[in-house]
């Protein structure tokens, strides 16, 4: 579904990605991990249209998206769910969905219904403001918001931050029905164990460049992997 070539990007005079090429198939959980720094959210901007690659192409099914808008990006079926959540705080839960769905022009009640179906929580607290939800709760949202657009790929950047352990168990079984629901997942997550327990495919990221690759149970066993990230 989605395949990056010798992606590069700089911040100033630093490059962060350094030749980056890896791919994303379709109907798969992949994941990039590795330390603060690496380089991961970078990439994941450089999808979205965020930050604008040096050089290197960006193909989604086979058509190059490279250097296109962020709502470009989105209307070709790419959404980023952001580290941090970034929900609208004043704004109510329904509200904020609806603005996930900002580019479409059909009926949302599907969608909507959708949503509520992966996280009942959400329904119940349709009409609360955004900012008075739990870090778990604003999590969700966050997701929902992101599948309002209907992406054909969702980036998740760091979804498990600041979350207690039971939460972020509940987070990861809806990455995993989101995609048995269809959705094609790219992740980044320093919680290493819980990404490549997950995942079908695996990346590390050190210092800007893939340093290696394999299935999420590869990498589990791995002894170096092991050593770095799993502790």
């Amino acid at each position: 579904m989605l395949r990056i070539d010798d992606l590069r990007v700089n911040y100033g005079g630093i490059e962060a990605v350094k030749g980056v090429t890896f791919e994303v198939p379709e109907g798969e959980i992949v994941t990039l991990i590795g330390a603060n720094g690496a380089g991961k959210s970078t990439t994941l901007r450089a999808i979205a249209g965020l930050v604008k690659p040096a050089s290197g192409r960006i193909h989604l099914q086979a058509e190059d998206i490279t250097g296109l808008s962020p709502d470009r990006i989105v209307s070709k079926g790419i959404t980023l769910v952001p580290e941090g959540r970034h929900v609208f705080p004043d704004l109510t839960v329904l509200e904020n969905l609806k603005i996930g769905a900002y580019l479409r022009t059909d009926s949302l009640e599907d969608d909507i219904r959708w949503v509520y179906d992966l996280f009942p929580r959400l329904k119940e607290r349709s009409w609360q403001a955004a900012g008075t939800l739990s870090g778990g709760e604003q999590q969700m949202l966050a997701v929902g918001r992101a599948l309002m657009s209907r992406p054909k790929l969702m980036m998740m950047d760091e979804p498990s931050l600041g979350l207690a352990p039971l939460v972020v168990k509940g987070i990861f079984e809806i990455i995993k029905e989101i995609n048995r629901q269809g959705v094609t997942i790219l992740l980044i997550e320093q919680n290493a164990n819980m990404a490549l327990h997950t995942a079908d495919t695996a990346y590390v990221l050190e210092t800007g460049r893939l340093t290696m690759s394999g299935t999420g149970r590869e990498l589990l066993k791995d002894e170096a992997v092991k050593k770095a990230y799993l502790g």
